[in-house]
């Protein structure tokens, strides 16, 4: 996951992903602008195995991750340039740059499908847990990126076991998806959100804090 050679930049021309916009408009008769991207809402899923007392989360190597992370530590490495060009990141930082702990999580990007169905889907590809939709309690809906995008994610919860554990996950090889599954252990889970040095999103944060305010307590009782 870690080994990243021959990075570089270069301008989007097009995406599946993300359109850019700008909305002009008038605030309180002051006329303004504002740059975003159109892109798909989202899904994640935090789940509790209970045979091994722990939540499962996913690590994964991000590339915007990565490379904001060479012009943090580059100055310049990002900087303009012309639109066929292609400017290699030297000097590279290793992949671990750009690996975070996550969420299972996916995007809406399939017509027809009910959010649940997205969320039993990605636990199955990320992380080889059978899930339906009944098994899911809604946690949260929320805006995310709300400068840059304000997409919609959706949050769910579910218990697990070993049993529904029927395949490795790890995501779609086809889609050139390469994720490693994390067990963490419920002793460790306040000592994770607290670590700063933990590369993670705002939404395992979130997702983990919540485990442990509203779950943990019932599951200690039992």
């Amino acid at each position: 996951m870690e080994r990243i050679e021959g990075a570089a930049v270069g301008r989007c021309a097009s995406s599946p992903y993300l359109r850019p916009f700008t909305l002009h408009y008038r605030q309180n008769g002051a006329q303004k602008s504002w740059d975003f991207m159109k892109t798909h809402d989202s899904v994640t899923i935090l789940m509790f195995n209970s045979s091994q007392k722990s939540l499962v989360l996913v690590k994964q190597f991000r590339p915007a991750v990565y490379a904001c992370e060479v012009e943090r530590c580059f100055p310049g490495s990002l900087a303009p340039m012309d639109q066929e060009g292609l400017r290699e990141l030297q000097p590279a930082l290793p992949g671990s740059a750009g690996v975070t702990v996550e969420l299972c999580a996916g995007l809406v990007d399939q017509p027809g499908l009910l959010l649940e169905e997205v969320a039993c889907k990605e636990a199955w590809e990320e992380c080889g847990y059978r899930l339906v939709p009944s098994d899911l309690r809604l946690v949260a809906k929320y805006r995310s990126g709300v400068g840059l995008t304000g997409s919609s994610q959706t949050m769910f919860y579910a218990e697990v076991t070993d049993a529904q554990r029927a395949g490795p996950g790890g995501g779609l090889a086809e889609e050139g998806e390469f994720i490693e599954v994390v067990h963490l252990p419920l002793d460790r889970a306040q000592a994770f959100v607290d670590d700063v040095d933990i590369p993670k999103t705002l939404g395992v944060i979130f997702g983990v804090s919540w485990f442990l305010s509203q779950v943990a307590p019932r599951l200690a009782l039992q």
